[in-house]
């Protein structure tokens, strides 16, 4: 052992050769079987690892592969050998700043991880415990994933928790170890979806932009630059991991990386910081991805404020041109085809007096020539990513080009462009402008037209040219290849679908010859790519002619080409474009890259376009038959189509007639609907009126009239009675008077024969008082057997008289037995007179008890007679009462039928017009017949409903009427 170290230290190796030193380790290494030989043998052969290399490896990597698994346990030993396999695989120079030998480590490398033991053995030991141990393997992993990275990628991802052990490296105390395992995912990501939908998945993107945070955002140092590469790495074409970001609001924690200090300094590390990060932004936004995942991700960074910040560093001062360059990129790809992100940015303007949108201030950059070719082309590419899917901002560039009564208060976007279309002095203007405003055109045919309507003044004292003349005098004049090819392009998009745009430009008659002429002239491989884009423009002029040129017909421009320059160089002319390098590199990217300015020739869109139409235009020329078929087709498509014209204008006013005659029968249809319920109303309200009509009538008849009648005879009846009894009376009364005057005859003669007893003699008187007597009695029964008249006043009268006459018959009696008295008769005489007297007032008590009696029955008569009144007199009232009722049942009943004669008037005059509705829809129905117009069987069966409802309504009427 003090050998060994004396050996080691004493500086013998330096006396030997490299290999022979080498050898004697590894002797040391699988012969010692003491572990403190073995580490300290390891230890000698990691110094001597990168000054030795190849004899380390070849000699001794068997041995320390044993070692890791021989000596697992012992951490030192293990870190030593890790340490040495790490020197033998880096790439990384060696101490005298020499590069080691690529194919010499990657033998290592393959020699290595041929048994995919190893590599567990090393992925194992990044869950120890010790600080050296895993700095190793974590180095080690490093280079052996840039030796190997597919077959390391496969090993590490179906090893137990691999990918998830390496991640949790990221959260590690030692920063060291952080920053290793940082450049290990780096490395372990590249290239391979699936490790880095693990590595998203286990949360590496949160940690990743803690640590990003941590370390200062755009100015912390390498570590931020590694994080960036990493998040770089995992959203790289991986629609998933870019899905994940967004959906996990990871985009805002990206917006505060952009806030940035005017007065801040650019360091080289700030630099490199932010031009990663805006990799990432685009990696996001990217035109490559797909349109849900760009359009989410383009929405989260205007709603987070990220597009607000990256447009302020756009118009910010002492930004680095890089970085302003990366900037415009940027925001091109934020805003490209995003409607909501292309107004925000057309509404920001430049901090300057006066204020100035951003997209003036940019294109003033696009024409400077000042400024630098990558600038200007990135402001390019934002241009046509503002116009992107925008027809408001295309409408909105062309509106500043078009003739206005206002005159602009300031430099106008239009006339930047045609500024920089006809500069004299640099070609790269000329074609960036004639392509933002070729942008301008696309998949827009009405801006294409009223581009027609541009006018420039060339020249005082010279009439305006349009715009569309000036650019073909321009391409006729130009002798710059990059001049040529911005104004070529320009034209293909404006004539493309447009018939208008390509009759004026055959009107000029210079400008077929020139394109022909430039078909058939031989120049170099540039001069090609020229003539190509020439062909083009004319094949459009064949494919989008609608004839209106005479001279300039399908048919007369392909026999042009035939004769001048033949279908085969035509042809080629084409191939001869798709095939050049600069139109590939242009098709696979949207954005706007060339080496240098002059090779700045295609744009991408015009490339599609190329794409889209040579196949068209060489089946158009190669066919000069079809063609002239198709121009006598399309002759006769064209006479065919006046007269379809002329069918569909009137197939058009007939459809406006029909759809006006179906409104007028949806609302007839309405209105019968209405009619019919109202005339359904009518008819239950008529019906009801009917009925309340016939009981009123069956009531007046059988019960008001009959009672009435009844009533009326009753007291007809009653009243005959009472004249017929009134007549009795009166018949009575007659007789009463005819006895009372008879009576009173009687009480005269009586009271004659009183008097002539007074005179008479004494015999005399005495026989003469039996016959009064028997007078009188005569007169009283007389006076029995009358009956009181029935005239109240008039037996009141006659009572009154009978009772004077009794009281006067008394008096005479009295006077007479007075006188009787004073005459002196005898006794005997006396008694006998007061015998009769007796009996006389007898008879007179008698005469006034019957004349009493007969007082009473007159009065009851009376009361009789009373009671008859009262009740003739309520007879009377109650007969008058009737005779109003029957008065008004009467009126009501006039009213009724007044009312009935209207309703049934009104029934008339809407069946009248519902049977001119049903006339009229029978007609409609047989003019959509004869149009073609399907009349479904369903329609048939409601107008036969229709016509059998109006027969029942018909009916009814009738019978309404009759009642």
């Amino acid at each position: 052992m003090n050998y060994w170290r004396s050996f080691v230290k004493g500086g013998e190796e330096s006396q030997a050769s490299g290999a022979e030193t080498v050898a004697r380790l590894c002797d040391r290494v699988a012969s010692s079987t003491l572990l403190e030989d073995r580490r300290n043998a390891v230890r000698a052969l990691k110094s001597l690892s990168r000054k030795f290399r190849q004899e380390v490896g070849t000699q001794g990597m068997t041995h320390i592969i044993g070692v890791l698994a021989q000596d697992s346990t012992d951490e030192e030993i293990v870190a030593y050998a890790l340490d040495t396999l790490s020197n033998l695989m880096s790439t990384e120079a060696d101490d005298d700043d020499t590069l080691p030998q690529p194919e010499l480590v990657q033998f290592f490398v393959d020699q290595f991880t041929a048994d995919e033991k190893n590599v567990s053995l090393v992925l194992d030991f990044i869950e120890k415990p010790d600080f050296a141990t895993r700095l190793a393997a974590v180095r080690l992993l490093v280079s052996l994933l840039k030796g190997k990275l597919v077959k390391m990628q496969e090993i590490i991802i179906t090893h137990p928790m691999g990918v998830s052990h390496l991640i949790d490296l990221l959260t590690d105390a030692k920063e060291v170890i952080r920053n290793e395992a940082l450049l290990l995912l780096i490395e372990l990501t590249r290239s391979n979806a699936n490790i880095q939908k693990i590595v998203a998945f286990e949360n590496g993107f949160d940690i990743v932009l803690g640590i990003i945070h941590v370390e200062g955002l755009s100015d912390g140092g390498i570590i931020v630059e590694d994080c960036l590469l990493l998040l770089l790495h995992l959203l790289q074409r991986n629609t998933s991991n870019q899905q994940f970001f967004k959906e996990g609001s990871f985009v805002q924690r990206l917006t505060p990386f952009f806030e940035i200090d005017s007065e801040s300094l650019w360091s080289a590390q700030k630099v490199a910081n932010l031009h990663l990060m805006i990799k990432v932004v685009r990696t996001l936004v990217s035109p490559s991805n797909p349109s849900n995942v760009t359009s989410s991700c383009q929405l989260a960074m205007q709603q987070s404020g990220m597009l607000e910040k990256l447009c302020n560093m756009l118009m910010a001062t002492g930004v680095p041109a890089d970085i302003l360059t990366e900037t415009i990129n940027a925001v091109s790809e934020v805003i490209r085809g995003c409607t909501t992100n292309q107004n925000m940015f057309d509404s920001v303007y430049a901090p300057c007096e006066p204020p100035r949108p951003a997209i003036v201030v940019l294109l003033m950059s696009m024409v400077n020539d000042k400024q630098p070719f990558e600038l200007r082309c990135a402001v390019l590419y934002c241009f046509q990513c503002f116009l992107h899917s925008n027809p408001i901002g295309q409408a909105k560039i062309v509106s500043t080009l078009l003739p206005s009564s206002l005159q602009p208060q300031h430099i106008s976007s239009g006339q930047l462009l045609c500024g920089g279309l006809f500069a004299a002095s640099d070609p790269l203007s000329n074609w960036c402008s004639a392509v933002a405003l070729s942008h301008a055109l696309y998949k827009n045919v009405e801006m294409k037209q009223q581009l027609l309507r541009v006018q420039l003044a060339t020249s005082a004292g010279n009439p305006p040219v349009s715009l569309m003349q000036q650019i073909t005098n321009i391409l006729r004049q130009s002798s710059n290849l990059q001049s040529k090819m911005g104004l070529l392009i320009l034209l293909c998009s404006w004539l493309t679908e447009c018939p208008v745009a390509v009759s004026h430009f055959l009107n000029d008659p210079a400008s077929v010859p020139f394109l022909l002429g430039q078909i058939a002239e031989h120049g170099n491989e540039q001069d090609h790519i020229l003539h190509g884009v020439c062909a083009l423009l004319l094949g459009i002029c064949i494919k989008d002619n609608d004839g209106s040129v005479q001279q300039r017909t399908k048919e007369s421009l392909i026999e042009l080409i035939v004769a001048r320059v033949g279908v085969e160089r035509f042809c080629d002319t084409l191939d001869a474009v798709t095939k050049h390098d600069l139109y590939s590199k242009a098709f696979q990217r949207s954005q706007p890259v060339a080496p240098s300015s002059y090779e700045m020739l295609f744009d991408h869109t015009f490339t599609k376009l190329f794409k889209n139409l040579e196949d068209k235009v060489i089946k158009l020329v190669s066919n000069l038959e079809d063609v002239k078929k198709e121009e006598e087709s399309k002759a006769a498509i064209e006479a065919h189509d006046s007269i379809i014209k002329e069918y569909q204008s009137l197939i058009r006013s007939q459809d406006i007639e029909l759809k006006e005659l179906k409104a007028k029968v949806e609302t007839m249809q309405r209105e019968l609907t209405t009619t019919k319920e109202q005339l359904d109303e009518k008819t239950s309200q008529c019906q009801q009126l009917k009925d309340q009509y016939n009981v009123l009538r069956m009531t007046n008849d059988s019960g008001a009239d009959g009672e009435a009648a009844n009533i009326v005879s009753d007291l007809h009846a009653q009243i005959q009675d009472l004249k017929k009894q009134s007549e009795e009376s009166k018949t009575q009364l007659a007789d009463k008077d005819t006895e009372i005057q008879q009576l009173r005859n009687d009480l005269n003669g009586l009271e004659r024969r009183s008097l002539e007893l007074s005179f008479s003699d004494e015999s005399q008187q005495t026989s003469r008082p039996s016959e009064n007597l028997n007078a009188t009695d005569d007169t009283i029964a007389a006076l029995n057997s009358v009956n009181v008249p029935d005239d109240s006043r008039l037996q009141d009268t006659r009572i009154a008289q009978m009772a004077a006459e009794i009281d006067d018959l008394k008096t005479r009696l009295e006077g007479k037995e007075a006188q009787l008295r004073h005459q002196g008769a005898s006794n005997a005489q006396y008694d006998d007179i007061n015998a009769e007297n007796t009996a006389m007032q007898a008879k007179i008590q008698e005469l006034e008890s019957a004349v009493s009696q007969q007082g009473s029955e007159k009065a009851n008569l009376v009361a009789e007679i009373e009671s008859l009144r009262t009740e003739l007199s309520d007879l009377k009232a109650k007969e008058e009462s009737l005779v109003q009722r029957l008065d008004t049942a009467n009126k009501d009943t006039s009213a009724a039928r007044e009312e009935l004669t209207t309703l049934q008037k009104e029934q008339e005059d809407l069946l009248i017009m519902m049977s001119d509705q049903d006339v009229k829809i029978s007609g409609y129905k047989e003019k959509l017949k004869n149009l073609g117009a399907e009349i479904s069987e369903e329609d048939d069966e409601d107008e036969a409903e229709e016509g059998e409802d109006e027969d029942v309504d018909a009916e009814n009427a009738d019978s309404v009427a009759t009642d």
